[in-house]
């Protein structure tokens, strides 16, 4: 394991409650982590389990690694990939990936065995900061987004904070992970496209339902555009805080290259835009000030 730094210092947060807030510091290392397992979840997805060096071991849920892939065939990415934490297990000393195979960088992720090594830069970036008086949280994910919230149904399980997680995929054979967050406590509910339930109009119902039985207090989400808009809109509505993960390109994953830059609100209530990496002020930002894509 290479320390980059004993303690990187996190940008000032873009939460607009904790605008002016100094958030805390997270250390970041070249962890270079022994492969336990890669399986194929289904015909799209693979679980990546690595023996994870200390400073690996206190990621947060919503922070990421970034992933030297080894070659496949065709050859070999040339930059790292961000991939966002699956789960953490202090006591096994592991942490773990969801990821779909697609593309070069993952088609080499995929051709890890057992015994491989993988060197996994982090952990990088800013997780989820759940209000401190929350008691009832809503997950709402779509497909590999799933990955990025499933930390949070552990934390929670941790702080006795309910969870109702809506998991929506193409089809039944594509979701991810319900035993698990069932497992975790959560109430999970799933939708699907090939089912018919996975309409926005069916999961704006489903949503207002849950709030009206139990008090949504949070809400988060990753991985769908459509499902970002209505959650903006439902959570404004029923005056409910929320935070997005966003997926994004990235060189450094550490904001010096800037080659994550995308457009956000300065404010909840504005439409004056703003630039932020999502590497460093992120990944994970205000639900309102997030600009769809």
């Amino acid at each position: 394991m290479l320390e980059l730094e004993d303690a990187v210092e996190s940008p000032p947060c873009c939460l607009s409650s904790q605008r002016c807030a100094q958030a805390p510091q997270f250390a970041v290392a070249e962890n270079l982590c022994r492969v336990v397992s890669n399986e194929w979840v289904n015909d799209e997805y693979k679980h990546l389990i690595v023996e994870a060096p200390e400073v690996a071991l206190r990621a947060q849920p919503g922070q990421f690694f970034h992933l030297a892939c080894p070659p496949d065939q065709h050859g070999a990415a040339l930059l790292r990939r961000p991939m966002s934490l699956y789960k953490v297990s202090p006591q096994e000393a592991t942490i773990e990936f969801l990821y779909k195979v697609q593309g070069l960088g993952t088609r080499g992720l995929a051709r890890l065995r057992a015994g491989d090594t993988l060197d996994a830069l982090g952990p990088v970036g800013r997780g989820f900061a759940v209000p401190a008086n929350a008691g009832h949280i809503l997950l709402l994910a779509r497909g590999v987004g799933l990955a990025t919230l499933t930390p949070l149904a552990d934390w929670a399980r941790s702080q006795g904070v309910s969870v109702t997680a809506v998991l929506s995929a193409r089809s039944e054979g594509l979701v991810m992970s319900a035993d698990y967050l069932r497992q975790a406590g959560a109430n999970v509910l799933i939708v699907t496209d090939d089912g018919g339930t996975s309409e926005v109009e069916h999961v704006e119902a489903l949503i207002r339902r849950t709030h009206a039985a139990q008090r949504l207090d949070y809400v988060a989400t990753c991985g769908s555009n459509r499902l970002l808009q209505l959650l903006q809109r439902l959570a404004g509505d029923l005056g409910i805080p929320g935070q997005i993960a966003l997926e994004q390109h990235m060189g450094c994953a550490l904001g010096a290259c800037f080659a994550c830059v995308r457009p956000f609100r300065k404010q909840a209530d504005t439409q004056d835009l703003t630039y932020r990496r999502v590497c460093w002020e992120g990944p994970v930002f205000d639900l309102q000030e997030t600009v769809s894509w």
